[in-house]
């Protein structure tokens, strides 16, 4: 079974309930991405939706901890494991801002996600199709379906708003002084 990268219609994405649904726990994984970049990680953040209710959410913590394993999609499951079996995972959805790396996308499929939903893809470290397609590639687990382009624009003003400053926790921090944020989104392909 393969399954692909489907934009959301933003325009259909207001006129149904369960598409509103949709809207509100991507507004609740923004938040989230406004908390890291407020405490200056990546912008990025998650929730896990389990019969319409939030079960776990996260945001990157790799500049804190010094921990590049620890992005949000890991400390969400890490909340979720303290509280619930391994099992949940196949009846819930995860909201994400960027699309899930490889790494993400591995641990997702493995845990056997329902499905997941993301802002704007990952054109460097893409789990989901921006790079490589974990999510359907043949293999053991079962494969999810990824849907992108929910709050695409806001998503990549946040991942913007990071790297136009310093982050000196960087491996090898680049100067930025003369960066200048970008305020046009492109169109999708």
């Amino acid at each position: 079974m393969d399954f692909e990268i489907k934009p959301l219609d933003p325009e259909r994405a207001a006129s149904t309930s369960h598409d509103s649904t949709h809207r509100q726990h991507m507004r609740a994984a923004l938040e989230m991405a406004e908390q890291a970049l407020a405490s200056d990680e990546v912008p990025v953040g998650c929730v896990f939706v389990h019969n319409g209710e939030i079960i776990g959410k996260g945001m990157n913590d790799t500049n804190r901890s010094l921990n590049g394993t620890r992005h949000a999609e890991f400390m969400a499951i890490n909340s979720i494991l303290r509280k619930h079996q391994p099992s949940i995972f196949s009846e819930s959805d995860l909201y994400v801002t960027v699309e899930p790396c490889i790494m993400c996308a591995s641990a997702l499929r493995q845990f056997g996600i329902r499905a997941v939903y993301f802002g704007c893809s990952n054109d460097r470290f893409g789990g989901t199709g921006g790079v490589l397609s974990i999510h359907s590639d043949t293999g053991v687990d079962k494969p999810f379906p990824a849907y992108g382009g929910l709050f695409r624009e806001e998503a990549i003003m946040l991942l913007r708003r990071f790297y136009v400053q310093e982050n000196e926790k960087a491996p090898e921090p680049k100067s930025k002084k003369d960066r200048q944020l970008k305020t046009e989104v492109p169109p999708l392909p």
